[in-house]
């Protein structure tokens, strides 16, 4: 004769109960296609599962672990970022604001061919991204190195394309396109044939002075091949980088204008000597005043 278990009654609410089926079916405790809380709840009984503590994350640590989510976001790595969201929704002591965050994060997912462009980067896959702009002009590009930047808090793909027309930089950097992802409303992207660019952008070496306050304030950047005291010029620091993009190179240096001086190339220095006429000029300052 087969010996009846005991029965017990659960007092439970309808959120929970839900919980508790989820997991069941997580572990595979079910009768028939159904969740069988009975079975979870014997299952742990007998240390088949172990139970762990949901709340014993600080918050210094929730906290480092949302950064890592955010910073993977912001480079691309939308599924890896996907996967830590998750981890974080699992935690207990997650606080209510950050959650909404989070669940706000995984109820805006980029679009399918921002994921796909994401995984040729990961492959170090070629492939060919067509879009149309604002102003319903056709872009084609083919991309042999690309990555996601973040510049001044948007998310651009900065890629090295085998196109050159349109590009307004210097000679030596028209392969290179920063494109705005945000503004791409739709895209047809697809793998092509050839190697991927494993030099990355294409870059050349800018050099500039830094002087006064500046020259002791700044911080060394990876870009940066040197960074030096002049020896024959008091308090003048000599800092050259590699730069793939002198749109953005521009924007950074032109909020230090009065301290940093471009040295070379003469064409880039140009560039800046444009930027500094037209400041003038829409001062009513005459430039050779």
């Amino acid at each position: 004769m087969s010996r009846k278990g005991q029965s017990i009654t659960l007092s439970v609410s309808e959120r929970d109960k839900a919980e508790l089926e989820n997991l069941a079916l997580e572990f595979g405790m079910k009768w028939g296609d159904r969740p069988n809380i009975s079975k979870l709840i014997e299952a742990i009984a007998r240390h088949h599962l172990i139970i762990g503590k949901n709340h014993d994350w600080t918050e210094s640590r929730l906290r480092a672990v949302h950064r890592a989510m955010l910073a993977l976001a912001d480079i691309g790595q939308n599924e890896q970022a996907q996967i830590i969201a998750q981890l974080l929704l699992e935690r207990s002591e997650l606080p209510i604001p950050l959650r909404t965050e989070i669940d706000n994060f995984l109820g805006n997912l980029p679009p399918a061919w921002r994921l796909e462009i994401d995984r040729y980067i990961l492959r170090e896959q070629p492939f060919q991204l067509s879009y149309q702009d604002a102003r319903q002009h056709i872009w084609n590009f083919t991309v042999r190195y690309a990555k996601v930047t973040p510049h001044e808090k948007r998310q651009y793909l900065d890629c090295w394309c085998e196109e050159t027309e349109g590009n307004l930089d210097v000679e030596d950097l028209q392969h290179n396109w920063s494109l705005r992802l945000d503004r791409i409303q739709d895209a047809a992207v697809s793998p092509i044939v050839g190697e991927w660019r494993r030099s990355g952008l294409a870059e050349i070496d800018v050099e500039m002075h830094l002087l006064a306050g500046l020259a002791f304030a700044y911080q060394a950047k990876l870009e940066d091949k040197i960074n030096e005291w002049l020896p024959d010029k008091a308090k003048v620091k000599r800092v050259v980088r590699r730069v793939s993009s002198t749109f953005w190179f521009i924007r950074e240096v032109m909020q230090y204008a009065p301290d940093c001086v471009i040295v070379a190339p003469e064409n880039v220095r140009s560039l800046i000597q444009e930027k500094i006429k037209t400041l003038y000029q829409n001062y009513g300052l005459d430039v050779f005043s």
